[in-house]
């Protein structure tokens, strides 16, 4: 079942919409907390998004240029704003298509189903993890925070790979190692150390100091 994620500040409309796209048996979700619209979409993972205009605290042209730092998730600009200087930037900003209130619900249905088809055609989905505003890109092992993106190295990216993924938990230097050896890579304790101590130093870098956390004597943990 694709998913869409709603970006839309009128309750009526975004209900609305989620009930009849809910029709056509998409797994749709509205956007609740507009301060934080990033973190709601790597959660939900959409396979599309309908983003509107004018939102509480930033525009969509602000979030459409957020989102597209770290995916290439589809976006619909829906907006009452159809002038042509707002298409324009719409679509320089990263979206795919612009609709204009009011629509009819059926061309807005065939746009949606014609985009998805047009994209899933042709490739999968980004893969992404989020914790605390951190998102780390599965397809092409980079690592994302306050719109700051880095590239990581293979070692890097599967120790934060296991490490978000168990999030909240102890994981240790043995089960590290082992993800480690699985990718073909032989990593002994020492080598281990160097390359959390890098990985340390990049995140430092980009303002995440202290993000990932040693218990003494037993492992790794992200909090």
């Amino acid at each position: 079942m694709y998913k869409i994620l709603i970006i839309e500040d009128d309750l009526t409309i975004a209900n609305t919409l989620k009930e009849h796209l809910g029709k056509w048996d998409y797994d749709v979700s509205c956007v609740t907390d507009f301060k934080n619209i990033t973190e709601q979409l790597v959660r939900f993972d959409p396979h599309l998004v309908l983003l509107d205009v004018v939102l509480p605290y930033f525009n969509g042209f602000y979030w459409c240029d957020r989102i597209r730092k770290i995916s290439k998730v589809p976006i619909i600009f829906i907006s009452s704003a159809g002038d042509n200087m707002n298409i324009v930037m719409a679509m320089n900003m990263g979206g795919d298509d612009f609709i204009a209130k009011p629509f009819d619900l059926n061309v807005l249905t065939a746009k949606v189903g014609a985009l998805i088809r047009r994209t899933y055609s042709f490739q999968g989905k980004l893969n992404l993890i989020e914790h605390n505003g951190v998102i780390l890109n599965l397809s092409d092992a980079s690592l994302s925070f306050n719109s700051i993106k880095i590239e990581l190295t293979k070692n890097e990216y599967k120790i934060l790979q296991l490490l978000m993924e168990n999030a909240g938990k102890v994981v240790s230097r043995d089960d590290i190692m082992q993800q480690l050896w699985e990718s073909d890579n032989f990593i002994d304790d020492n080598t281990l150390t160097v390359n959390m101590t890098r990985l340390r130093r990049k995140l430092e870098d980009i303002g995440l100091s202290g993000f990932i956390s040693t218990k003494k004597g037993i492992g790794y943990m992200i909090e």
